[in-house]
């Protein structure tokens, strides 16, 4: 009775090892949450045997639970800063750190609106609409940042001083947009594409911010899963997963 006992244990601790080697659990920023899903979707019909389970969110968030120690083992960035943030935190290497995708920077608004736009610093912004503005959070979310450093650049920022609205993430900042809480926002082209609510009405030059580089990089944890090692290379490599981010908007960097 006893050797029973102990080979069903050791059988469940082998079923439930194996388990755990099959699963992959990406963090990947929420303007990445089509594209990902499915690029998953795909790669878990061509290997059964595998579990793919995505987070998404806010790169801030997801960077800072990752950094408390939850289960990670890729990690898919929309800006440099909180990439590097993980490495500093030791749990991502420097060396597996990749440039993958590029993003543009736009203003939307409902699509019942007729709001003008110039991306030029004499172009009375503010007086282009009545209500407020919505993007991710300016001090932490990807978005927000970089919609902060165009707004700074074009000399719009203080103008705009208590109608900017700040989001967890970016696709928070389009739903508030396509409710009409927010008469423009300033998201990811990316995102504005997957909404038949509002209308792209200006681009921000790239010059008025950082690029909007999304690098991608397995975790320490991802490292010694092989089904993760693989995944991560099926989504860097795969002309199948090329074309799905292709198809959402998203640029290729520079090889």
């Amino acid at each position: 009775m006893k050797k029973s006992v102990f080979l069903a244990i050791c059988l469940g601790y082998a079923i439930s090892s194996t388990s755990y080697a099959d699963t992959v659990k990406v963090y990947a920023a929420a303007s990445l949450s089509n594209a990902m899903t499915d690029i998953a979707k795909i790669y878990q019909i061509q290997h059964p045997k595998t579990k793919i389970i995505a987070v998404f969110g806010a790169t801030s968030v997801l960077a800072k639970q990752i950094e408390a120690g939850a289960s990670s083992d890729v990690f898919f960035s929309a800006d440099r800063e909180w990439m590097n943030y993980l490495v500093q935190k030791k749990r991502i290497d420097s060396n597996l750190v990749k440039p993958f995708l590029f993003n543009q920077l736009v203003v939307i608004s409902p699509k019942n609106l007729n709001i003008t736009f110039q991306a030029q610093p004499n172009f009375n912004f503010a007086q282009a609409f009545k209500g407020h503005l919505c993007t991710g959070q300016m001090e932490s979310v990807p978005v927000g940042k970089y919609a902060k450093q165009s707004l700074i650049h074009l000399n719009w920022f203080k103008s705009l001083k208590g109608r900017i609205v700040g989001t967890d993430d970016v696709r928070a900042a389009l739903a508030f947009v396509e409710r009409g809480e927010c008469d423009v926002g300033i998201v990811y082209k990316t995102d504005a594409l997957m909404s038949a609510k509002v209308k792209i009405i200006g681009v921000f030059p790239t010059h008025s911010h950082r690029p909007i580089v999304y690098p991608v990089a397995l975790t320490r944890q991802g490292r010694l899963n092989k089904q993760a090692v693989h995944f991560e290379h099926f989504v860097k490599h795969s002309p199948k997963a090329k074309a799905i981010f292709q198809k959402y908007g998203f640029m290729f960097t520079l090889k």
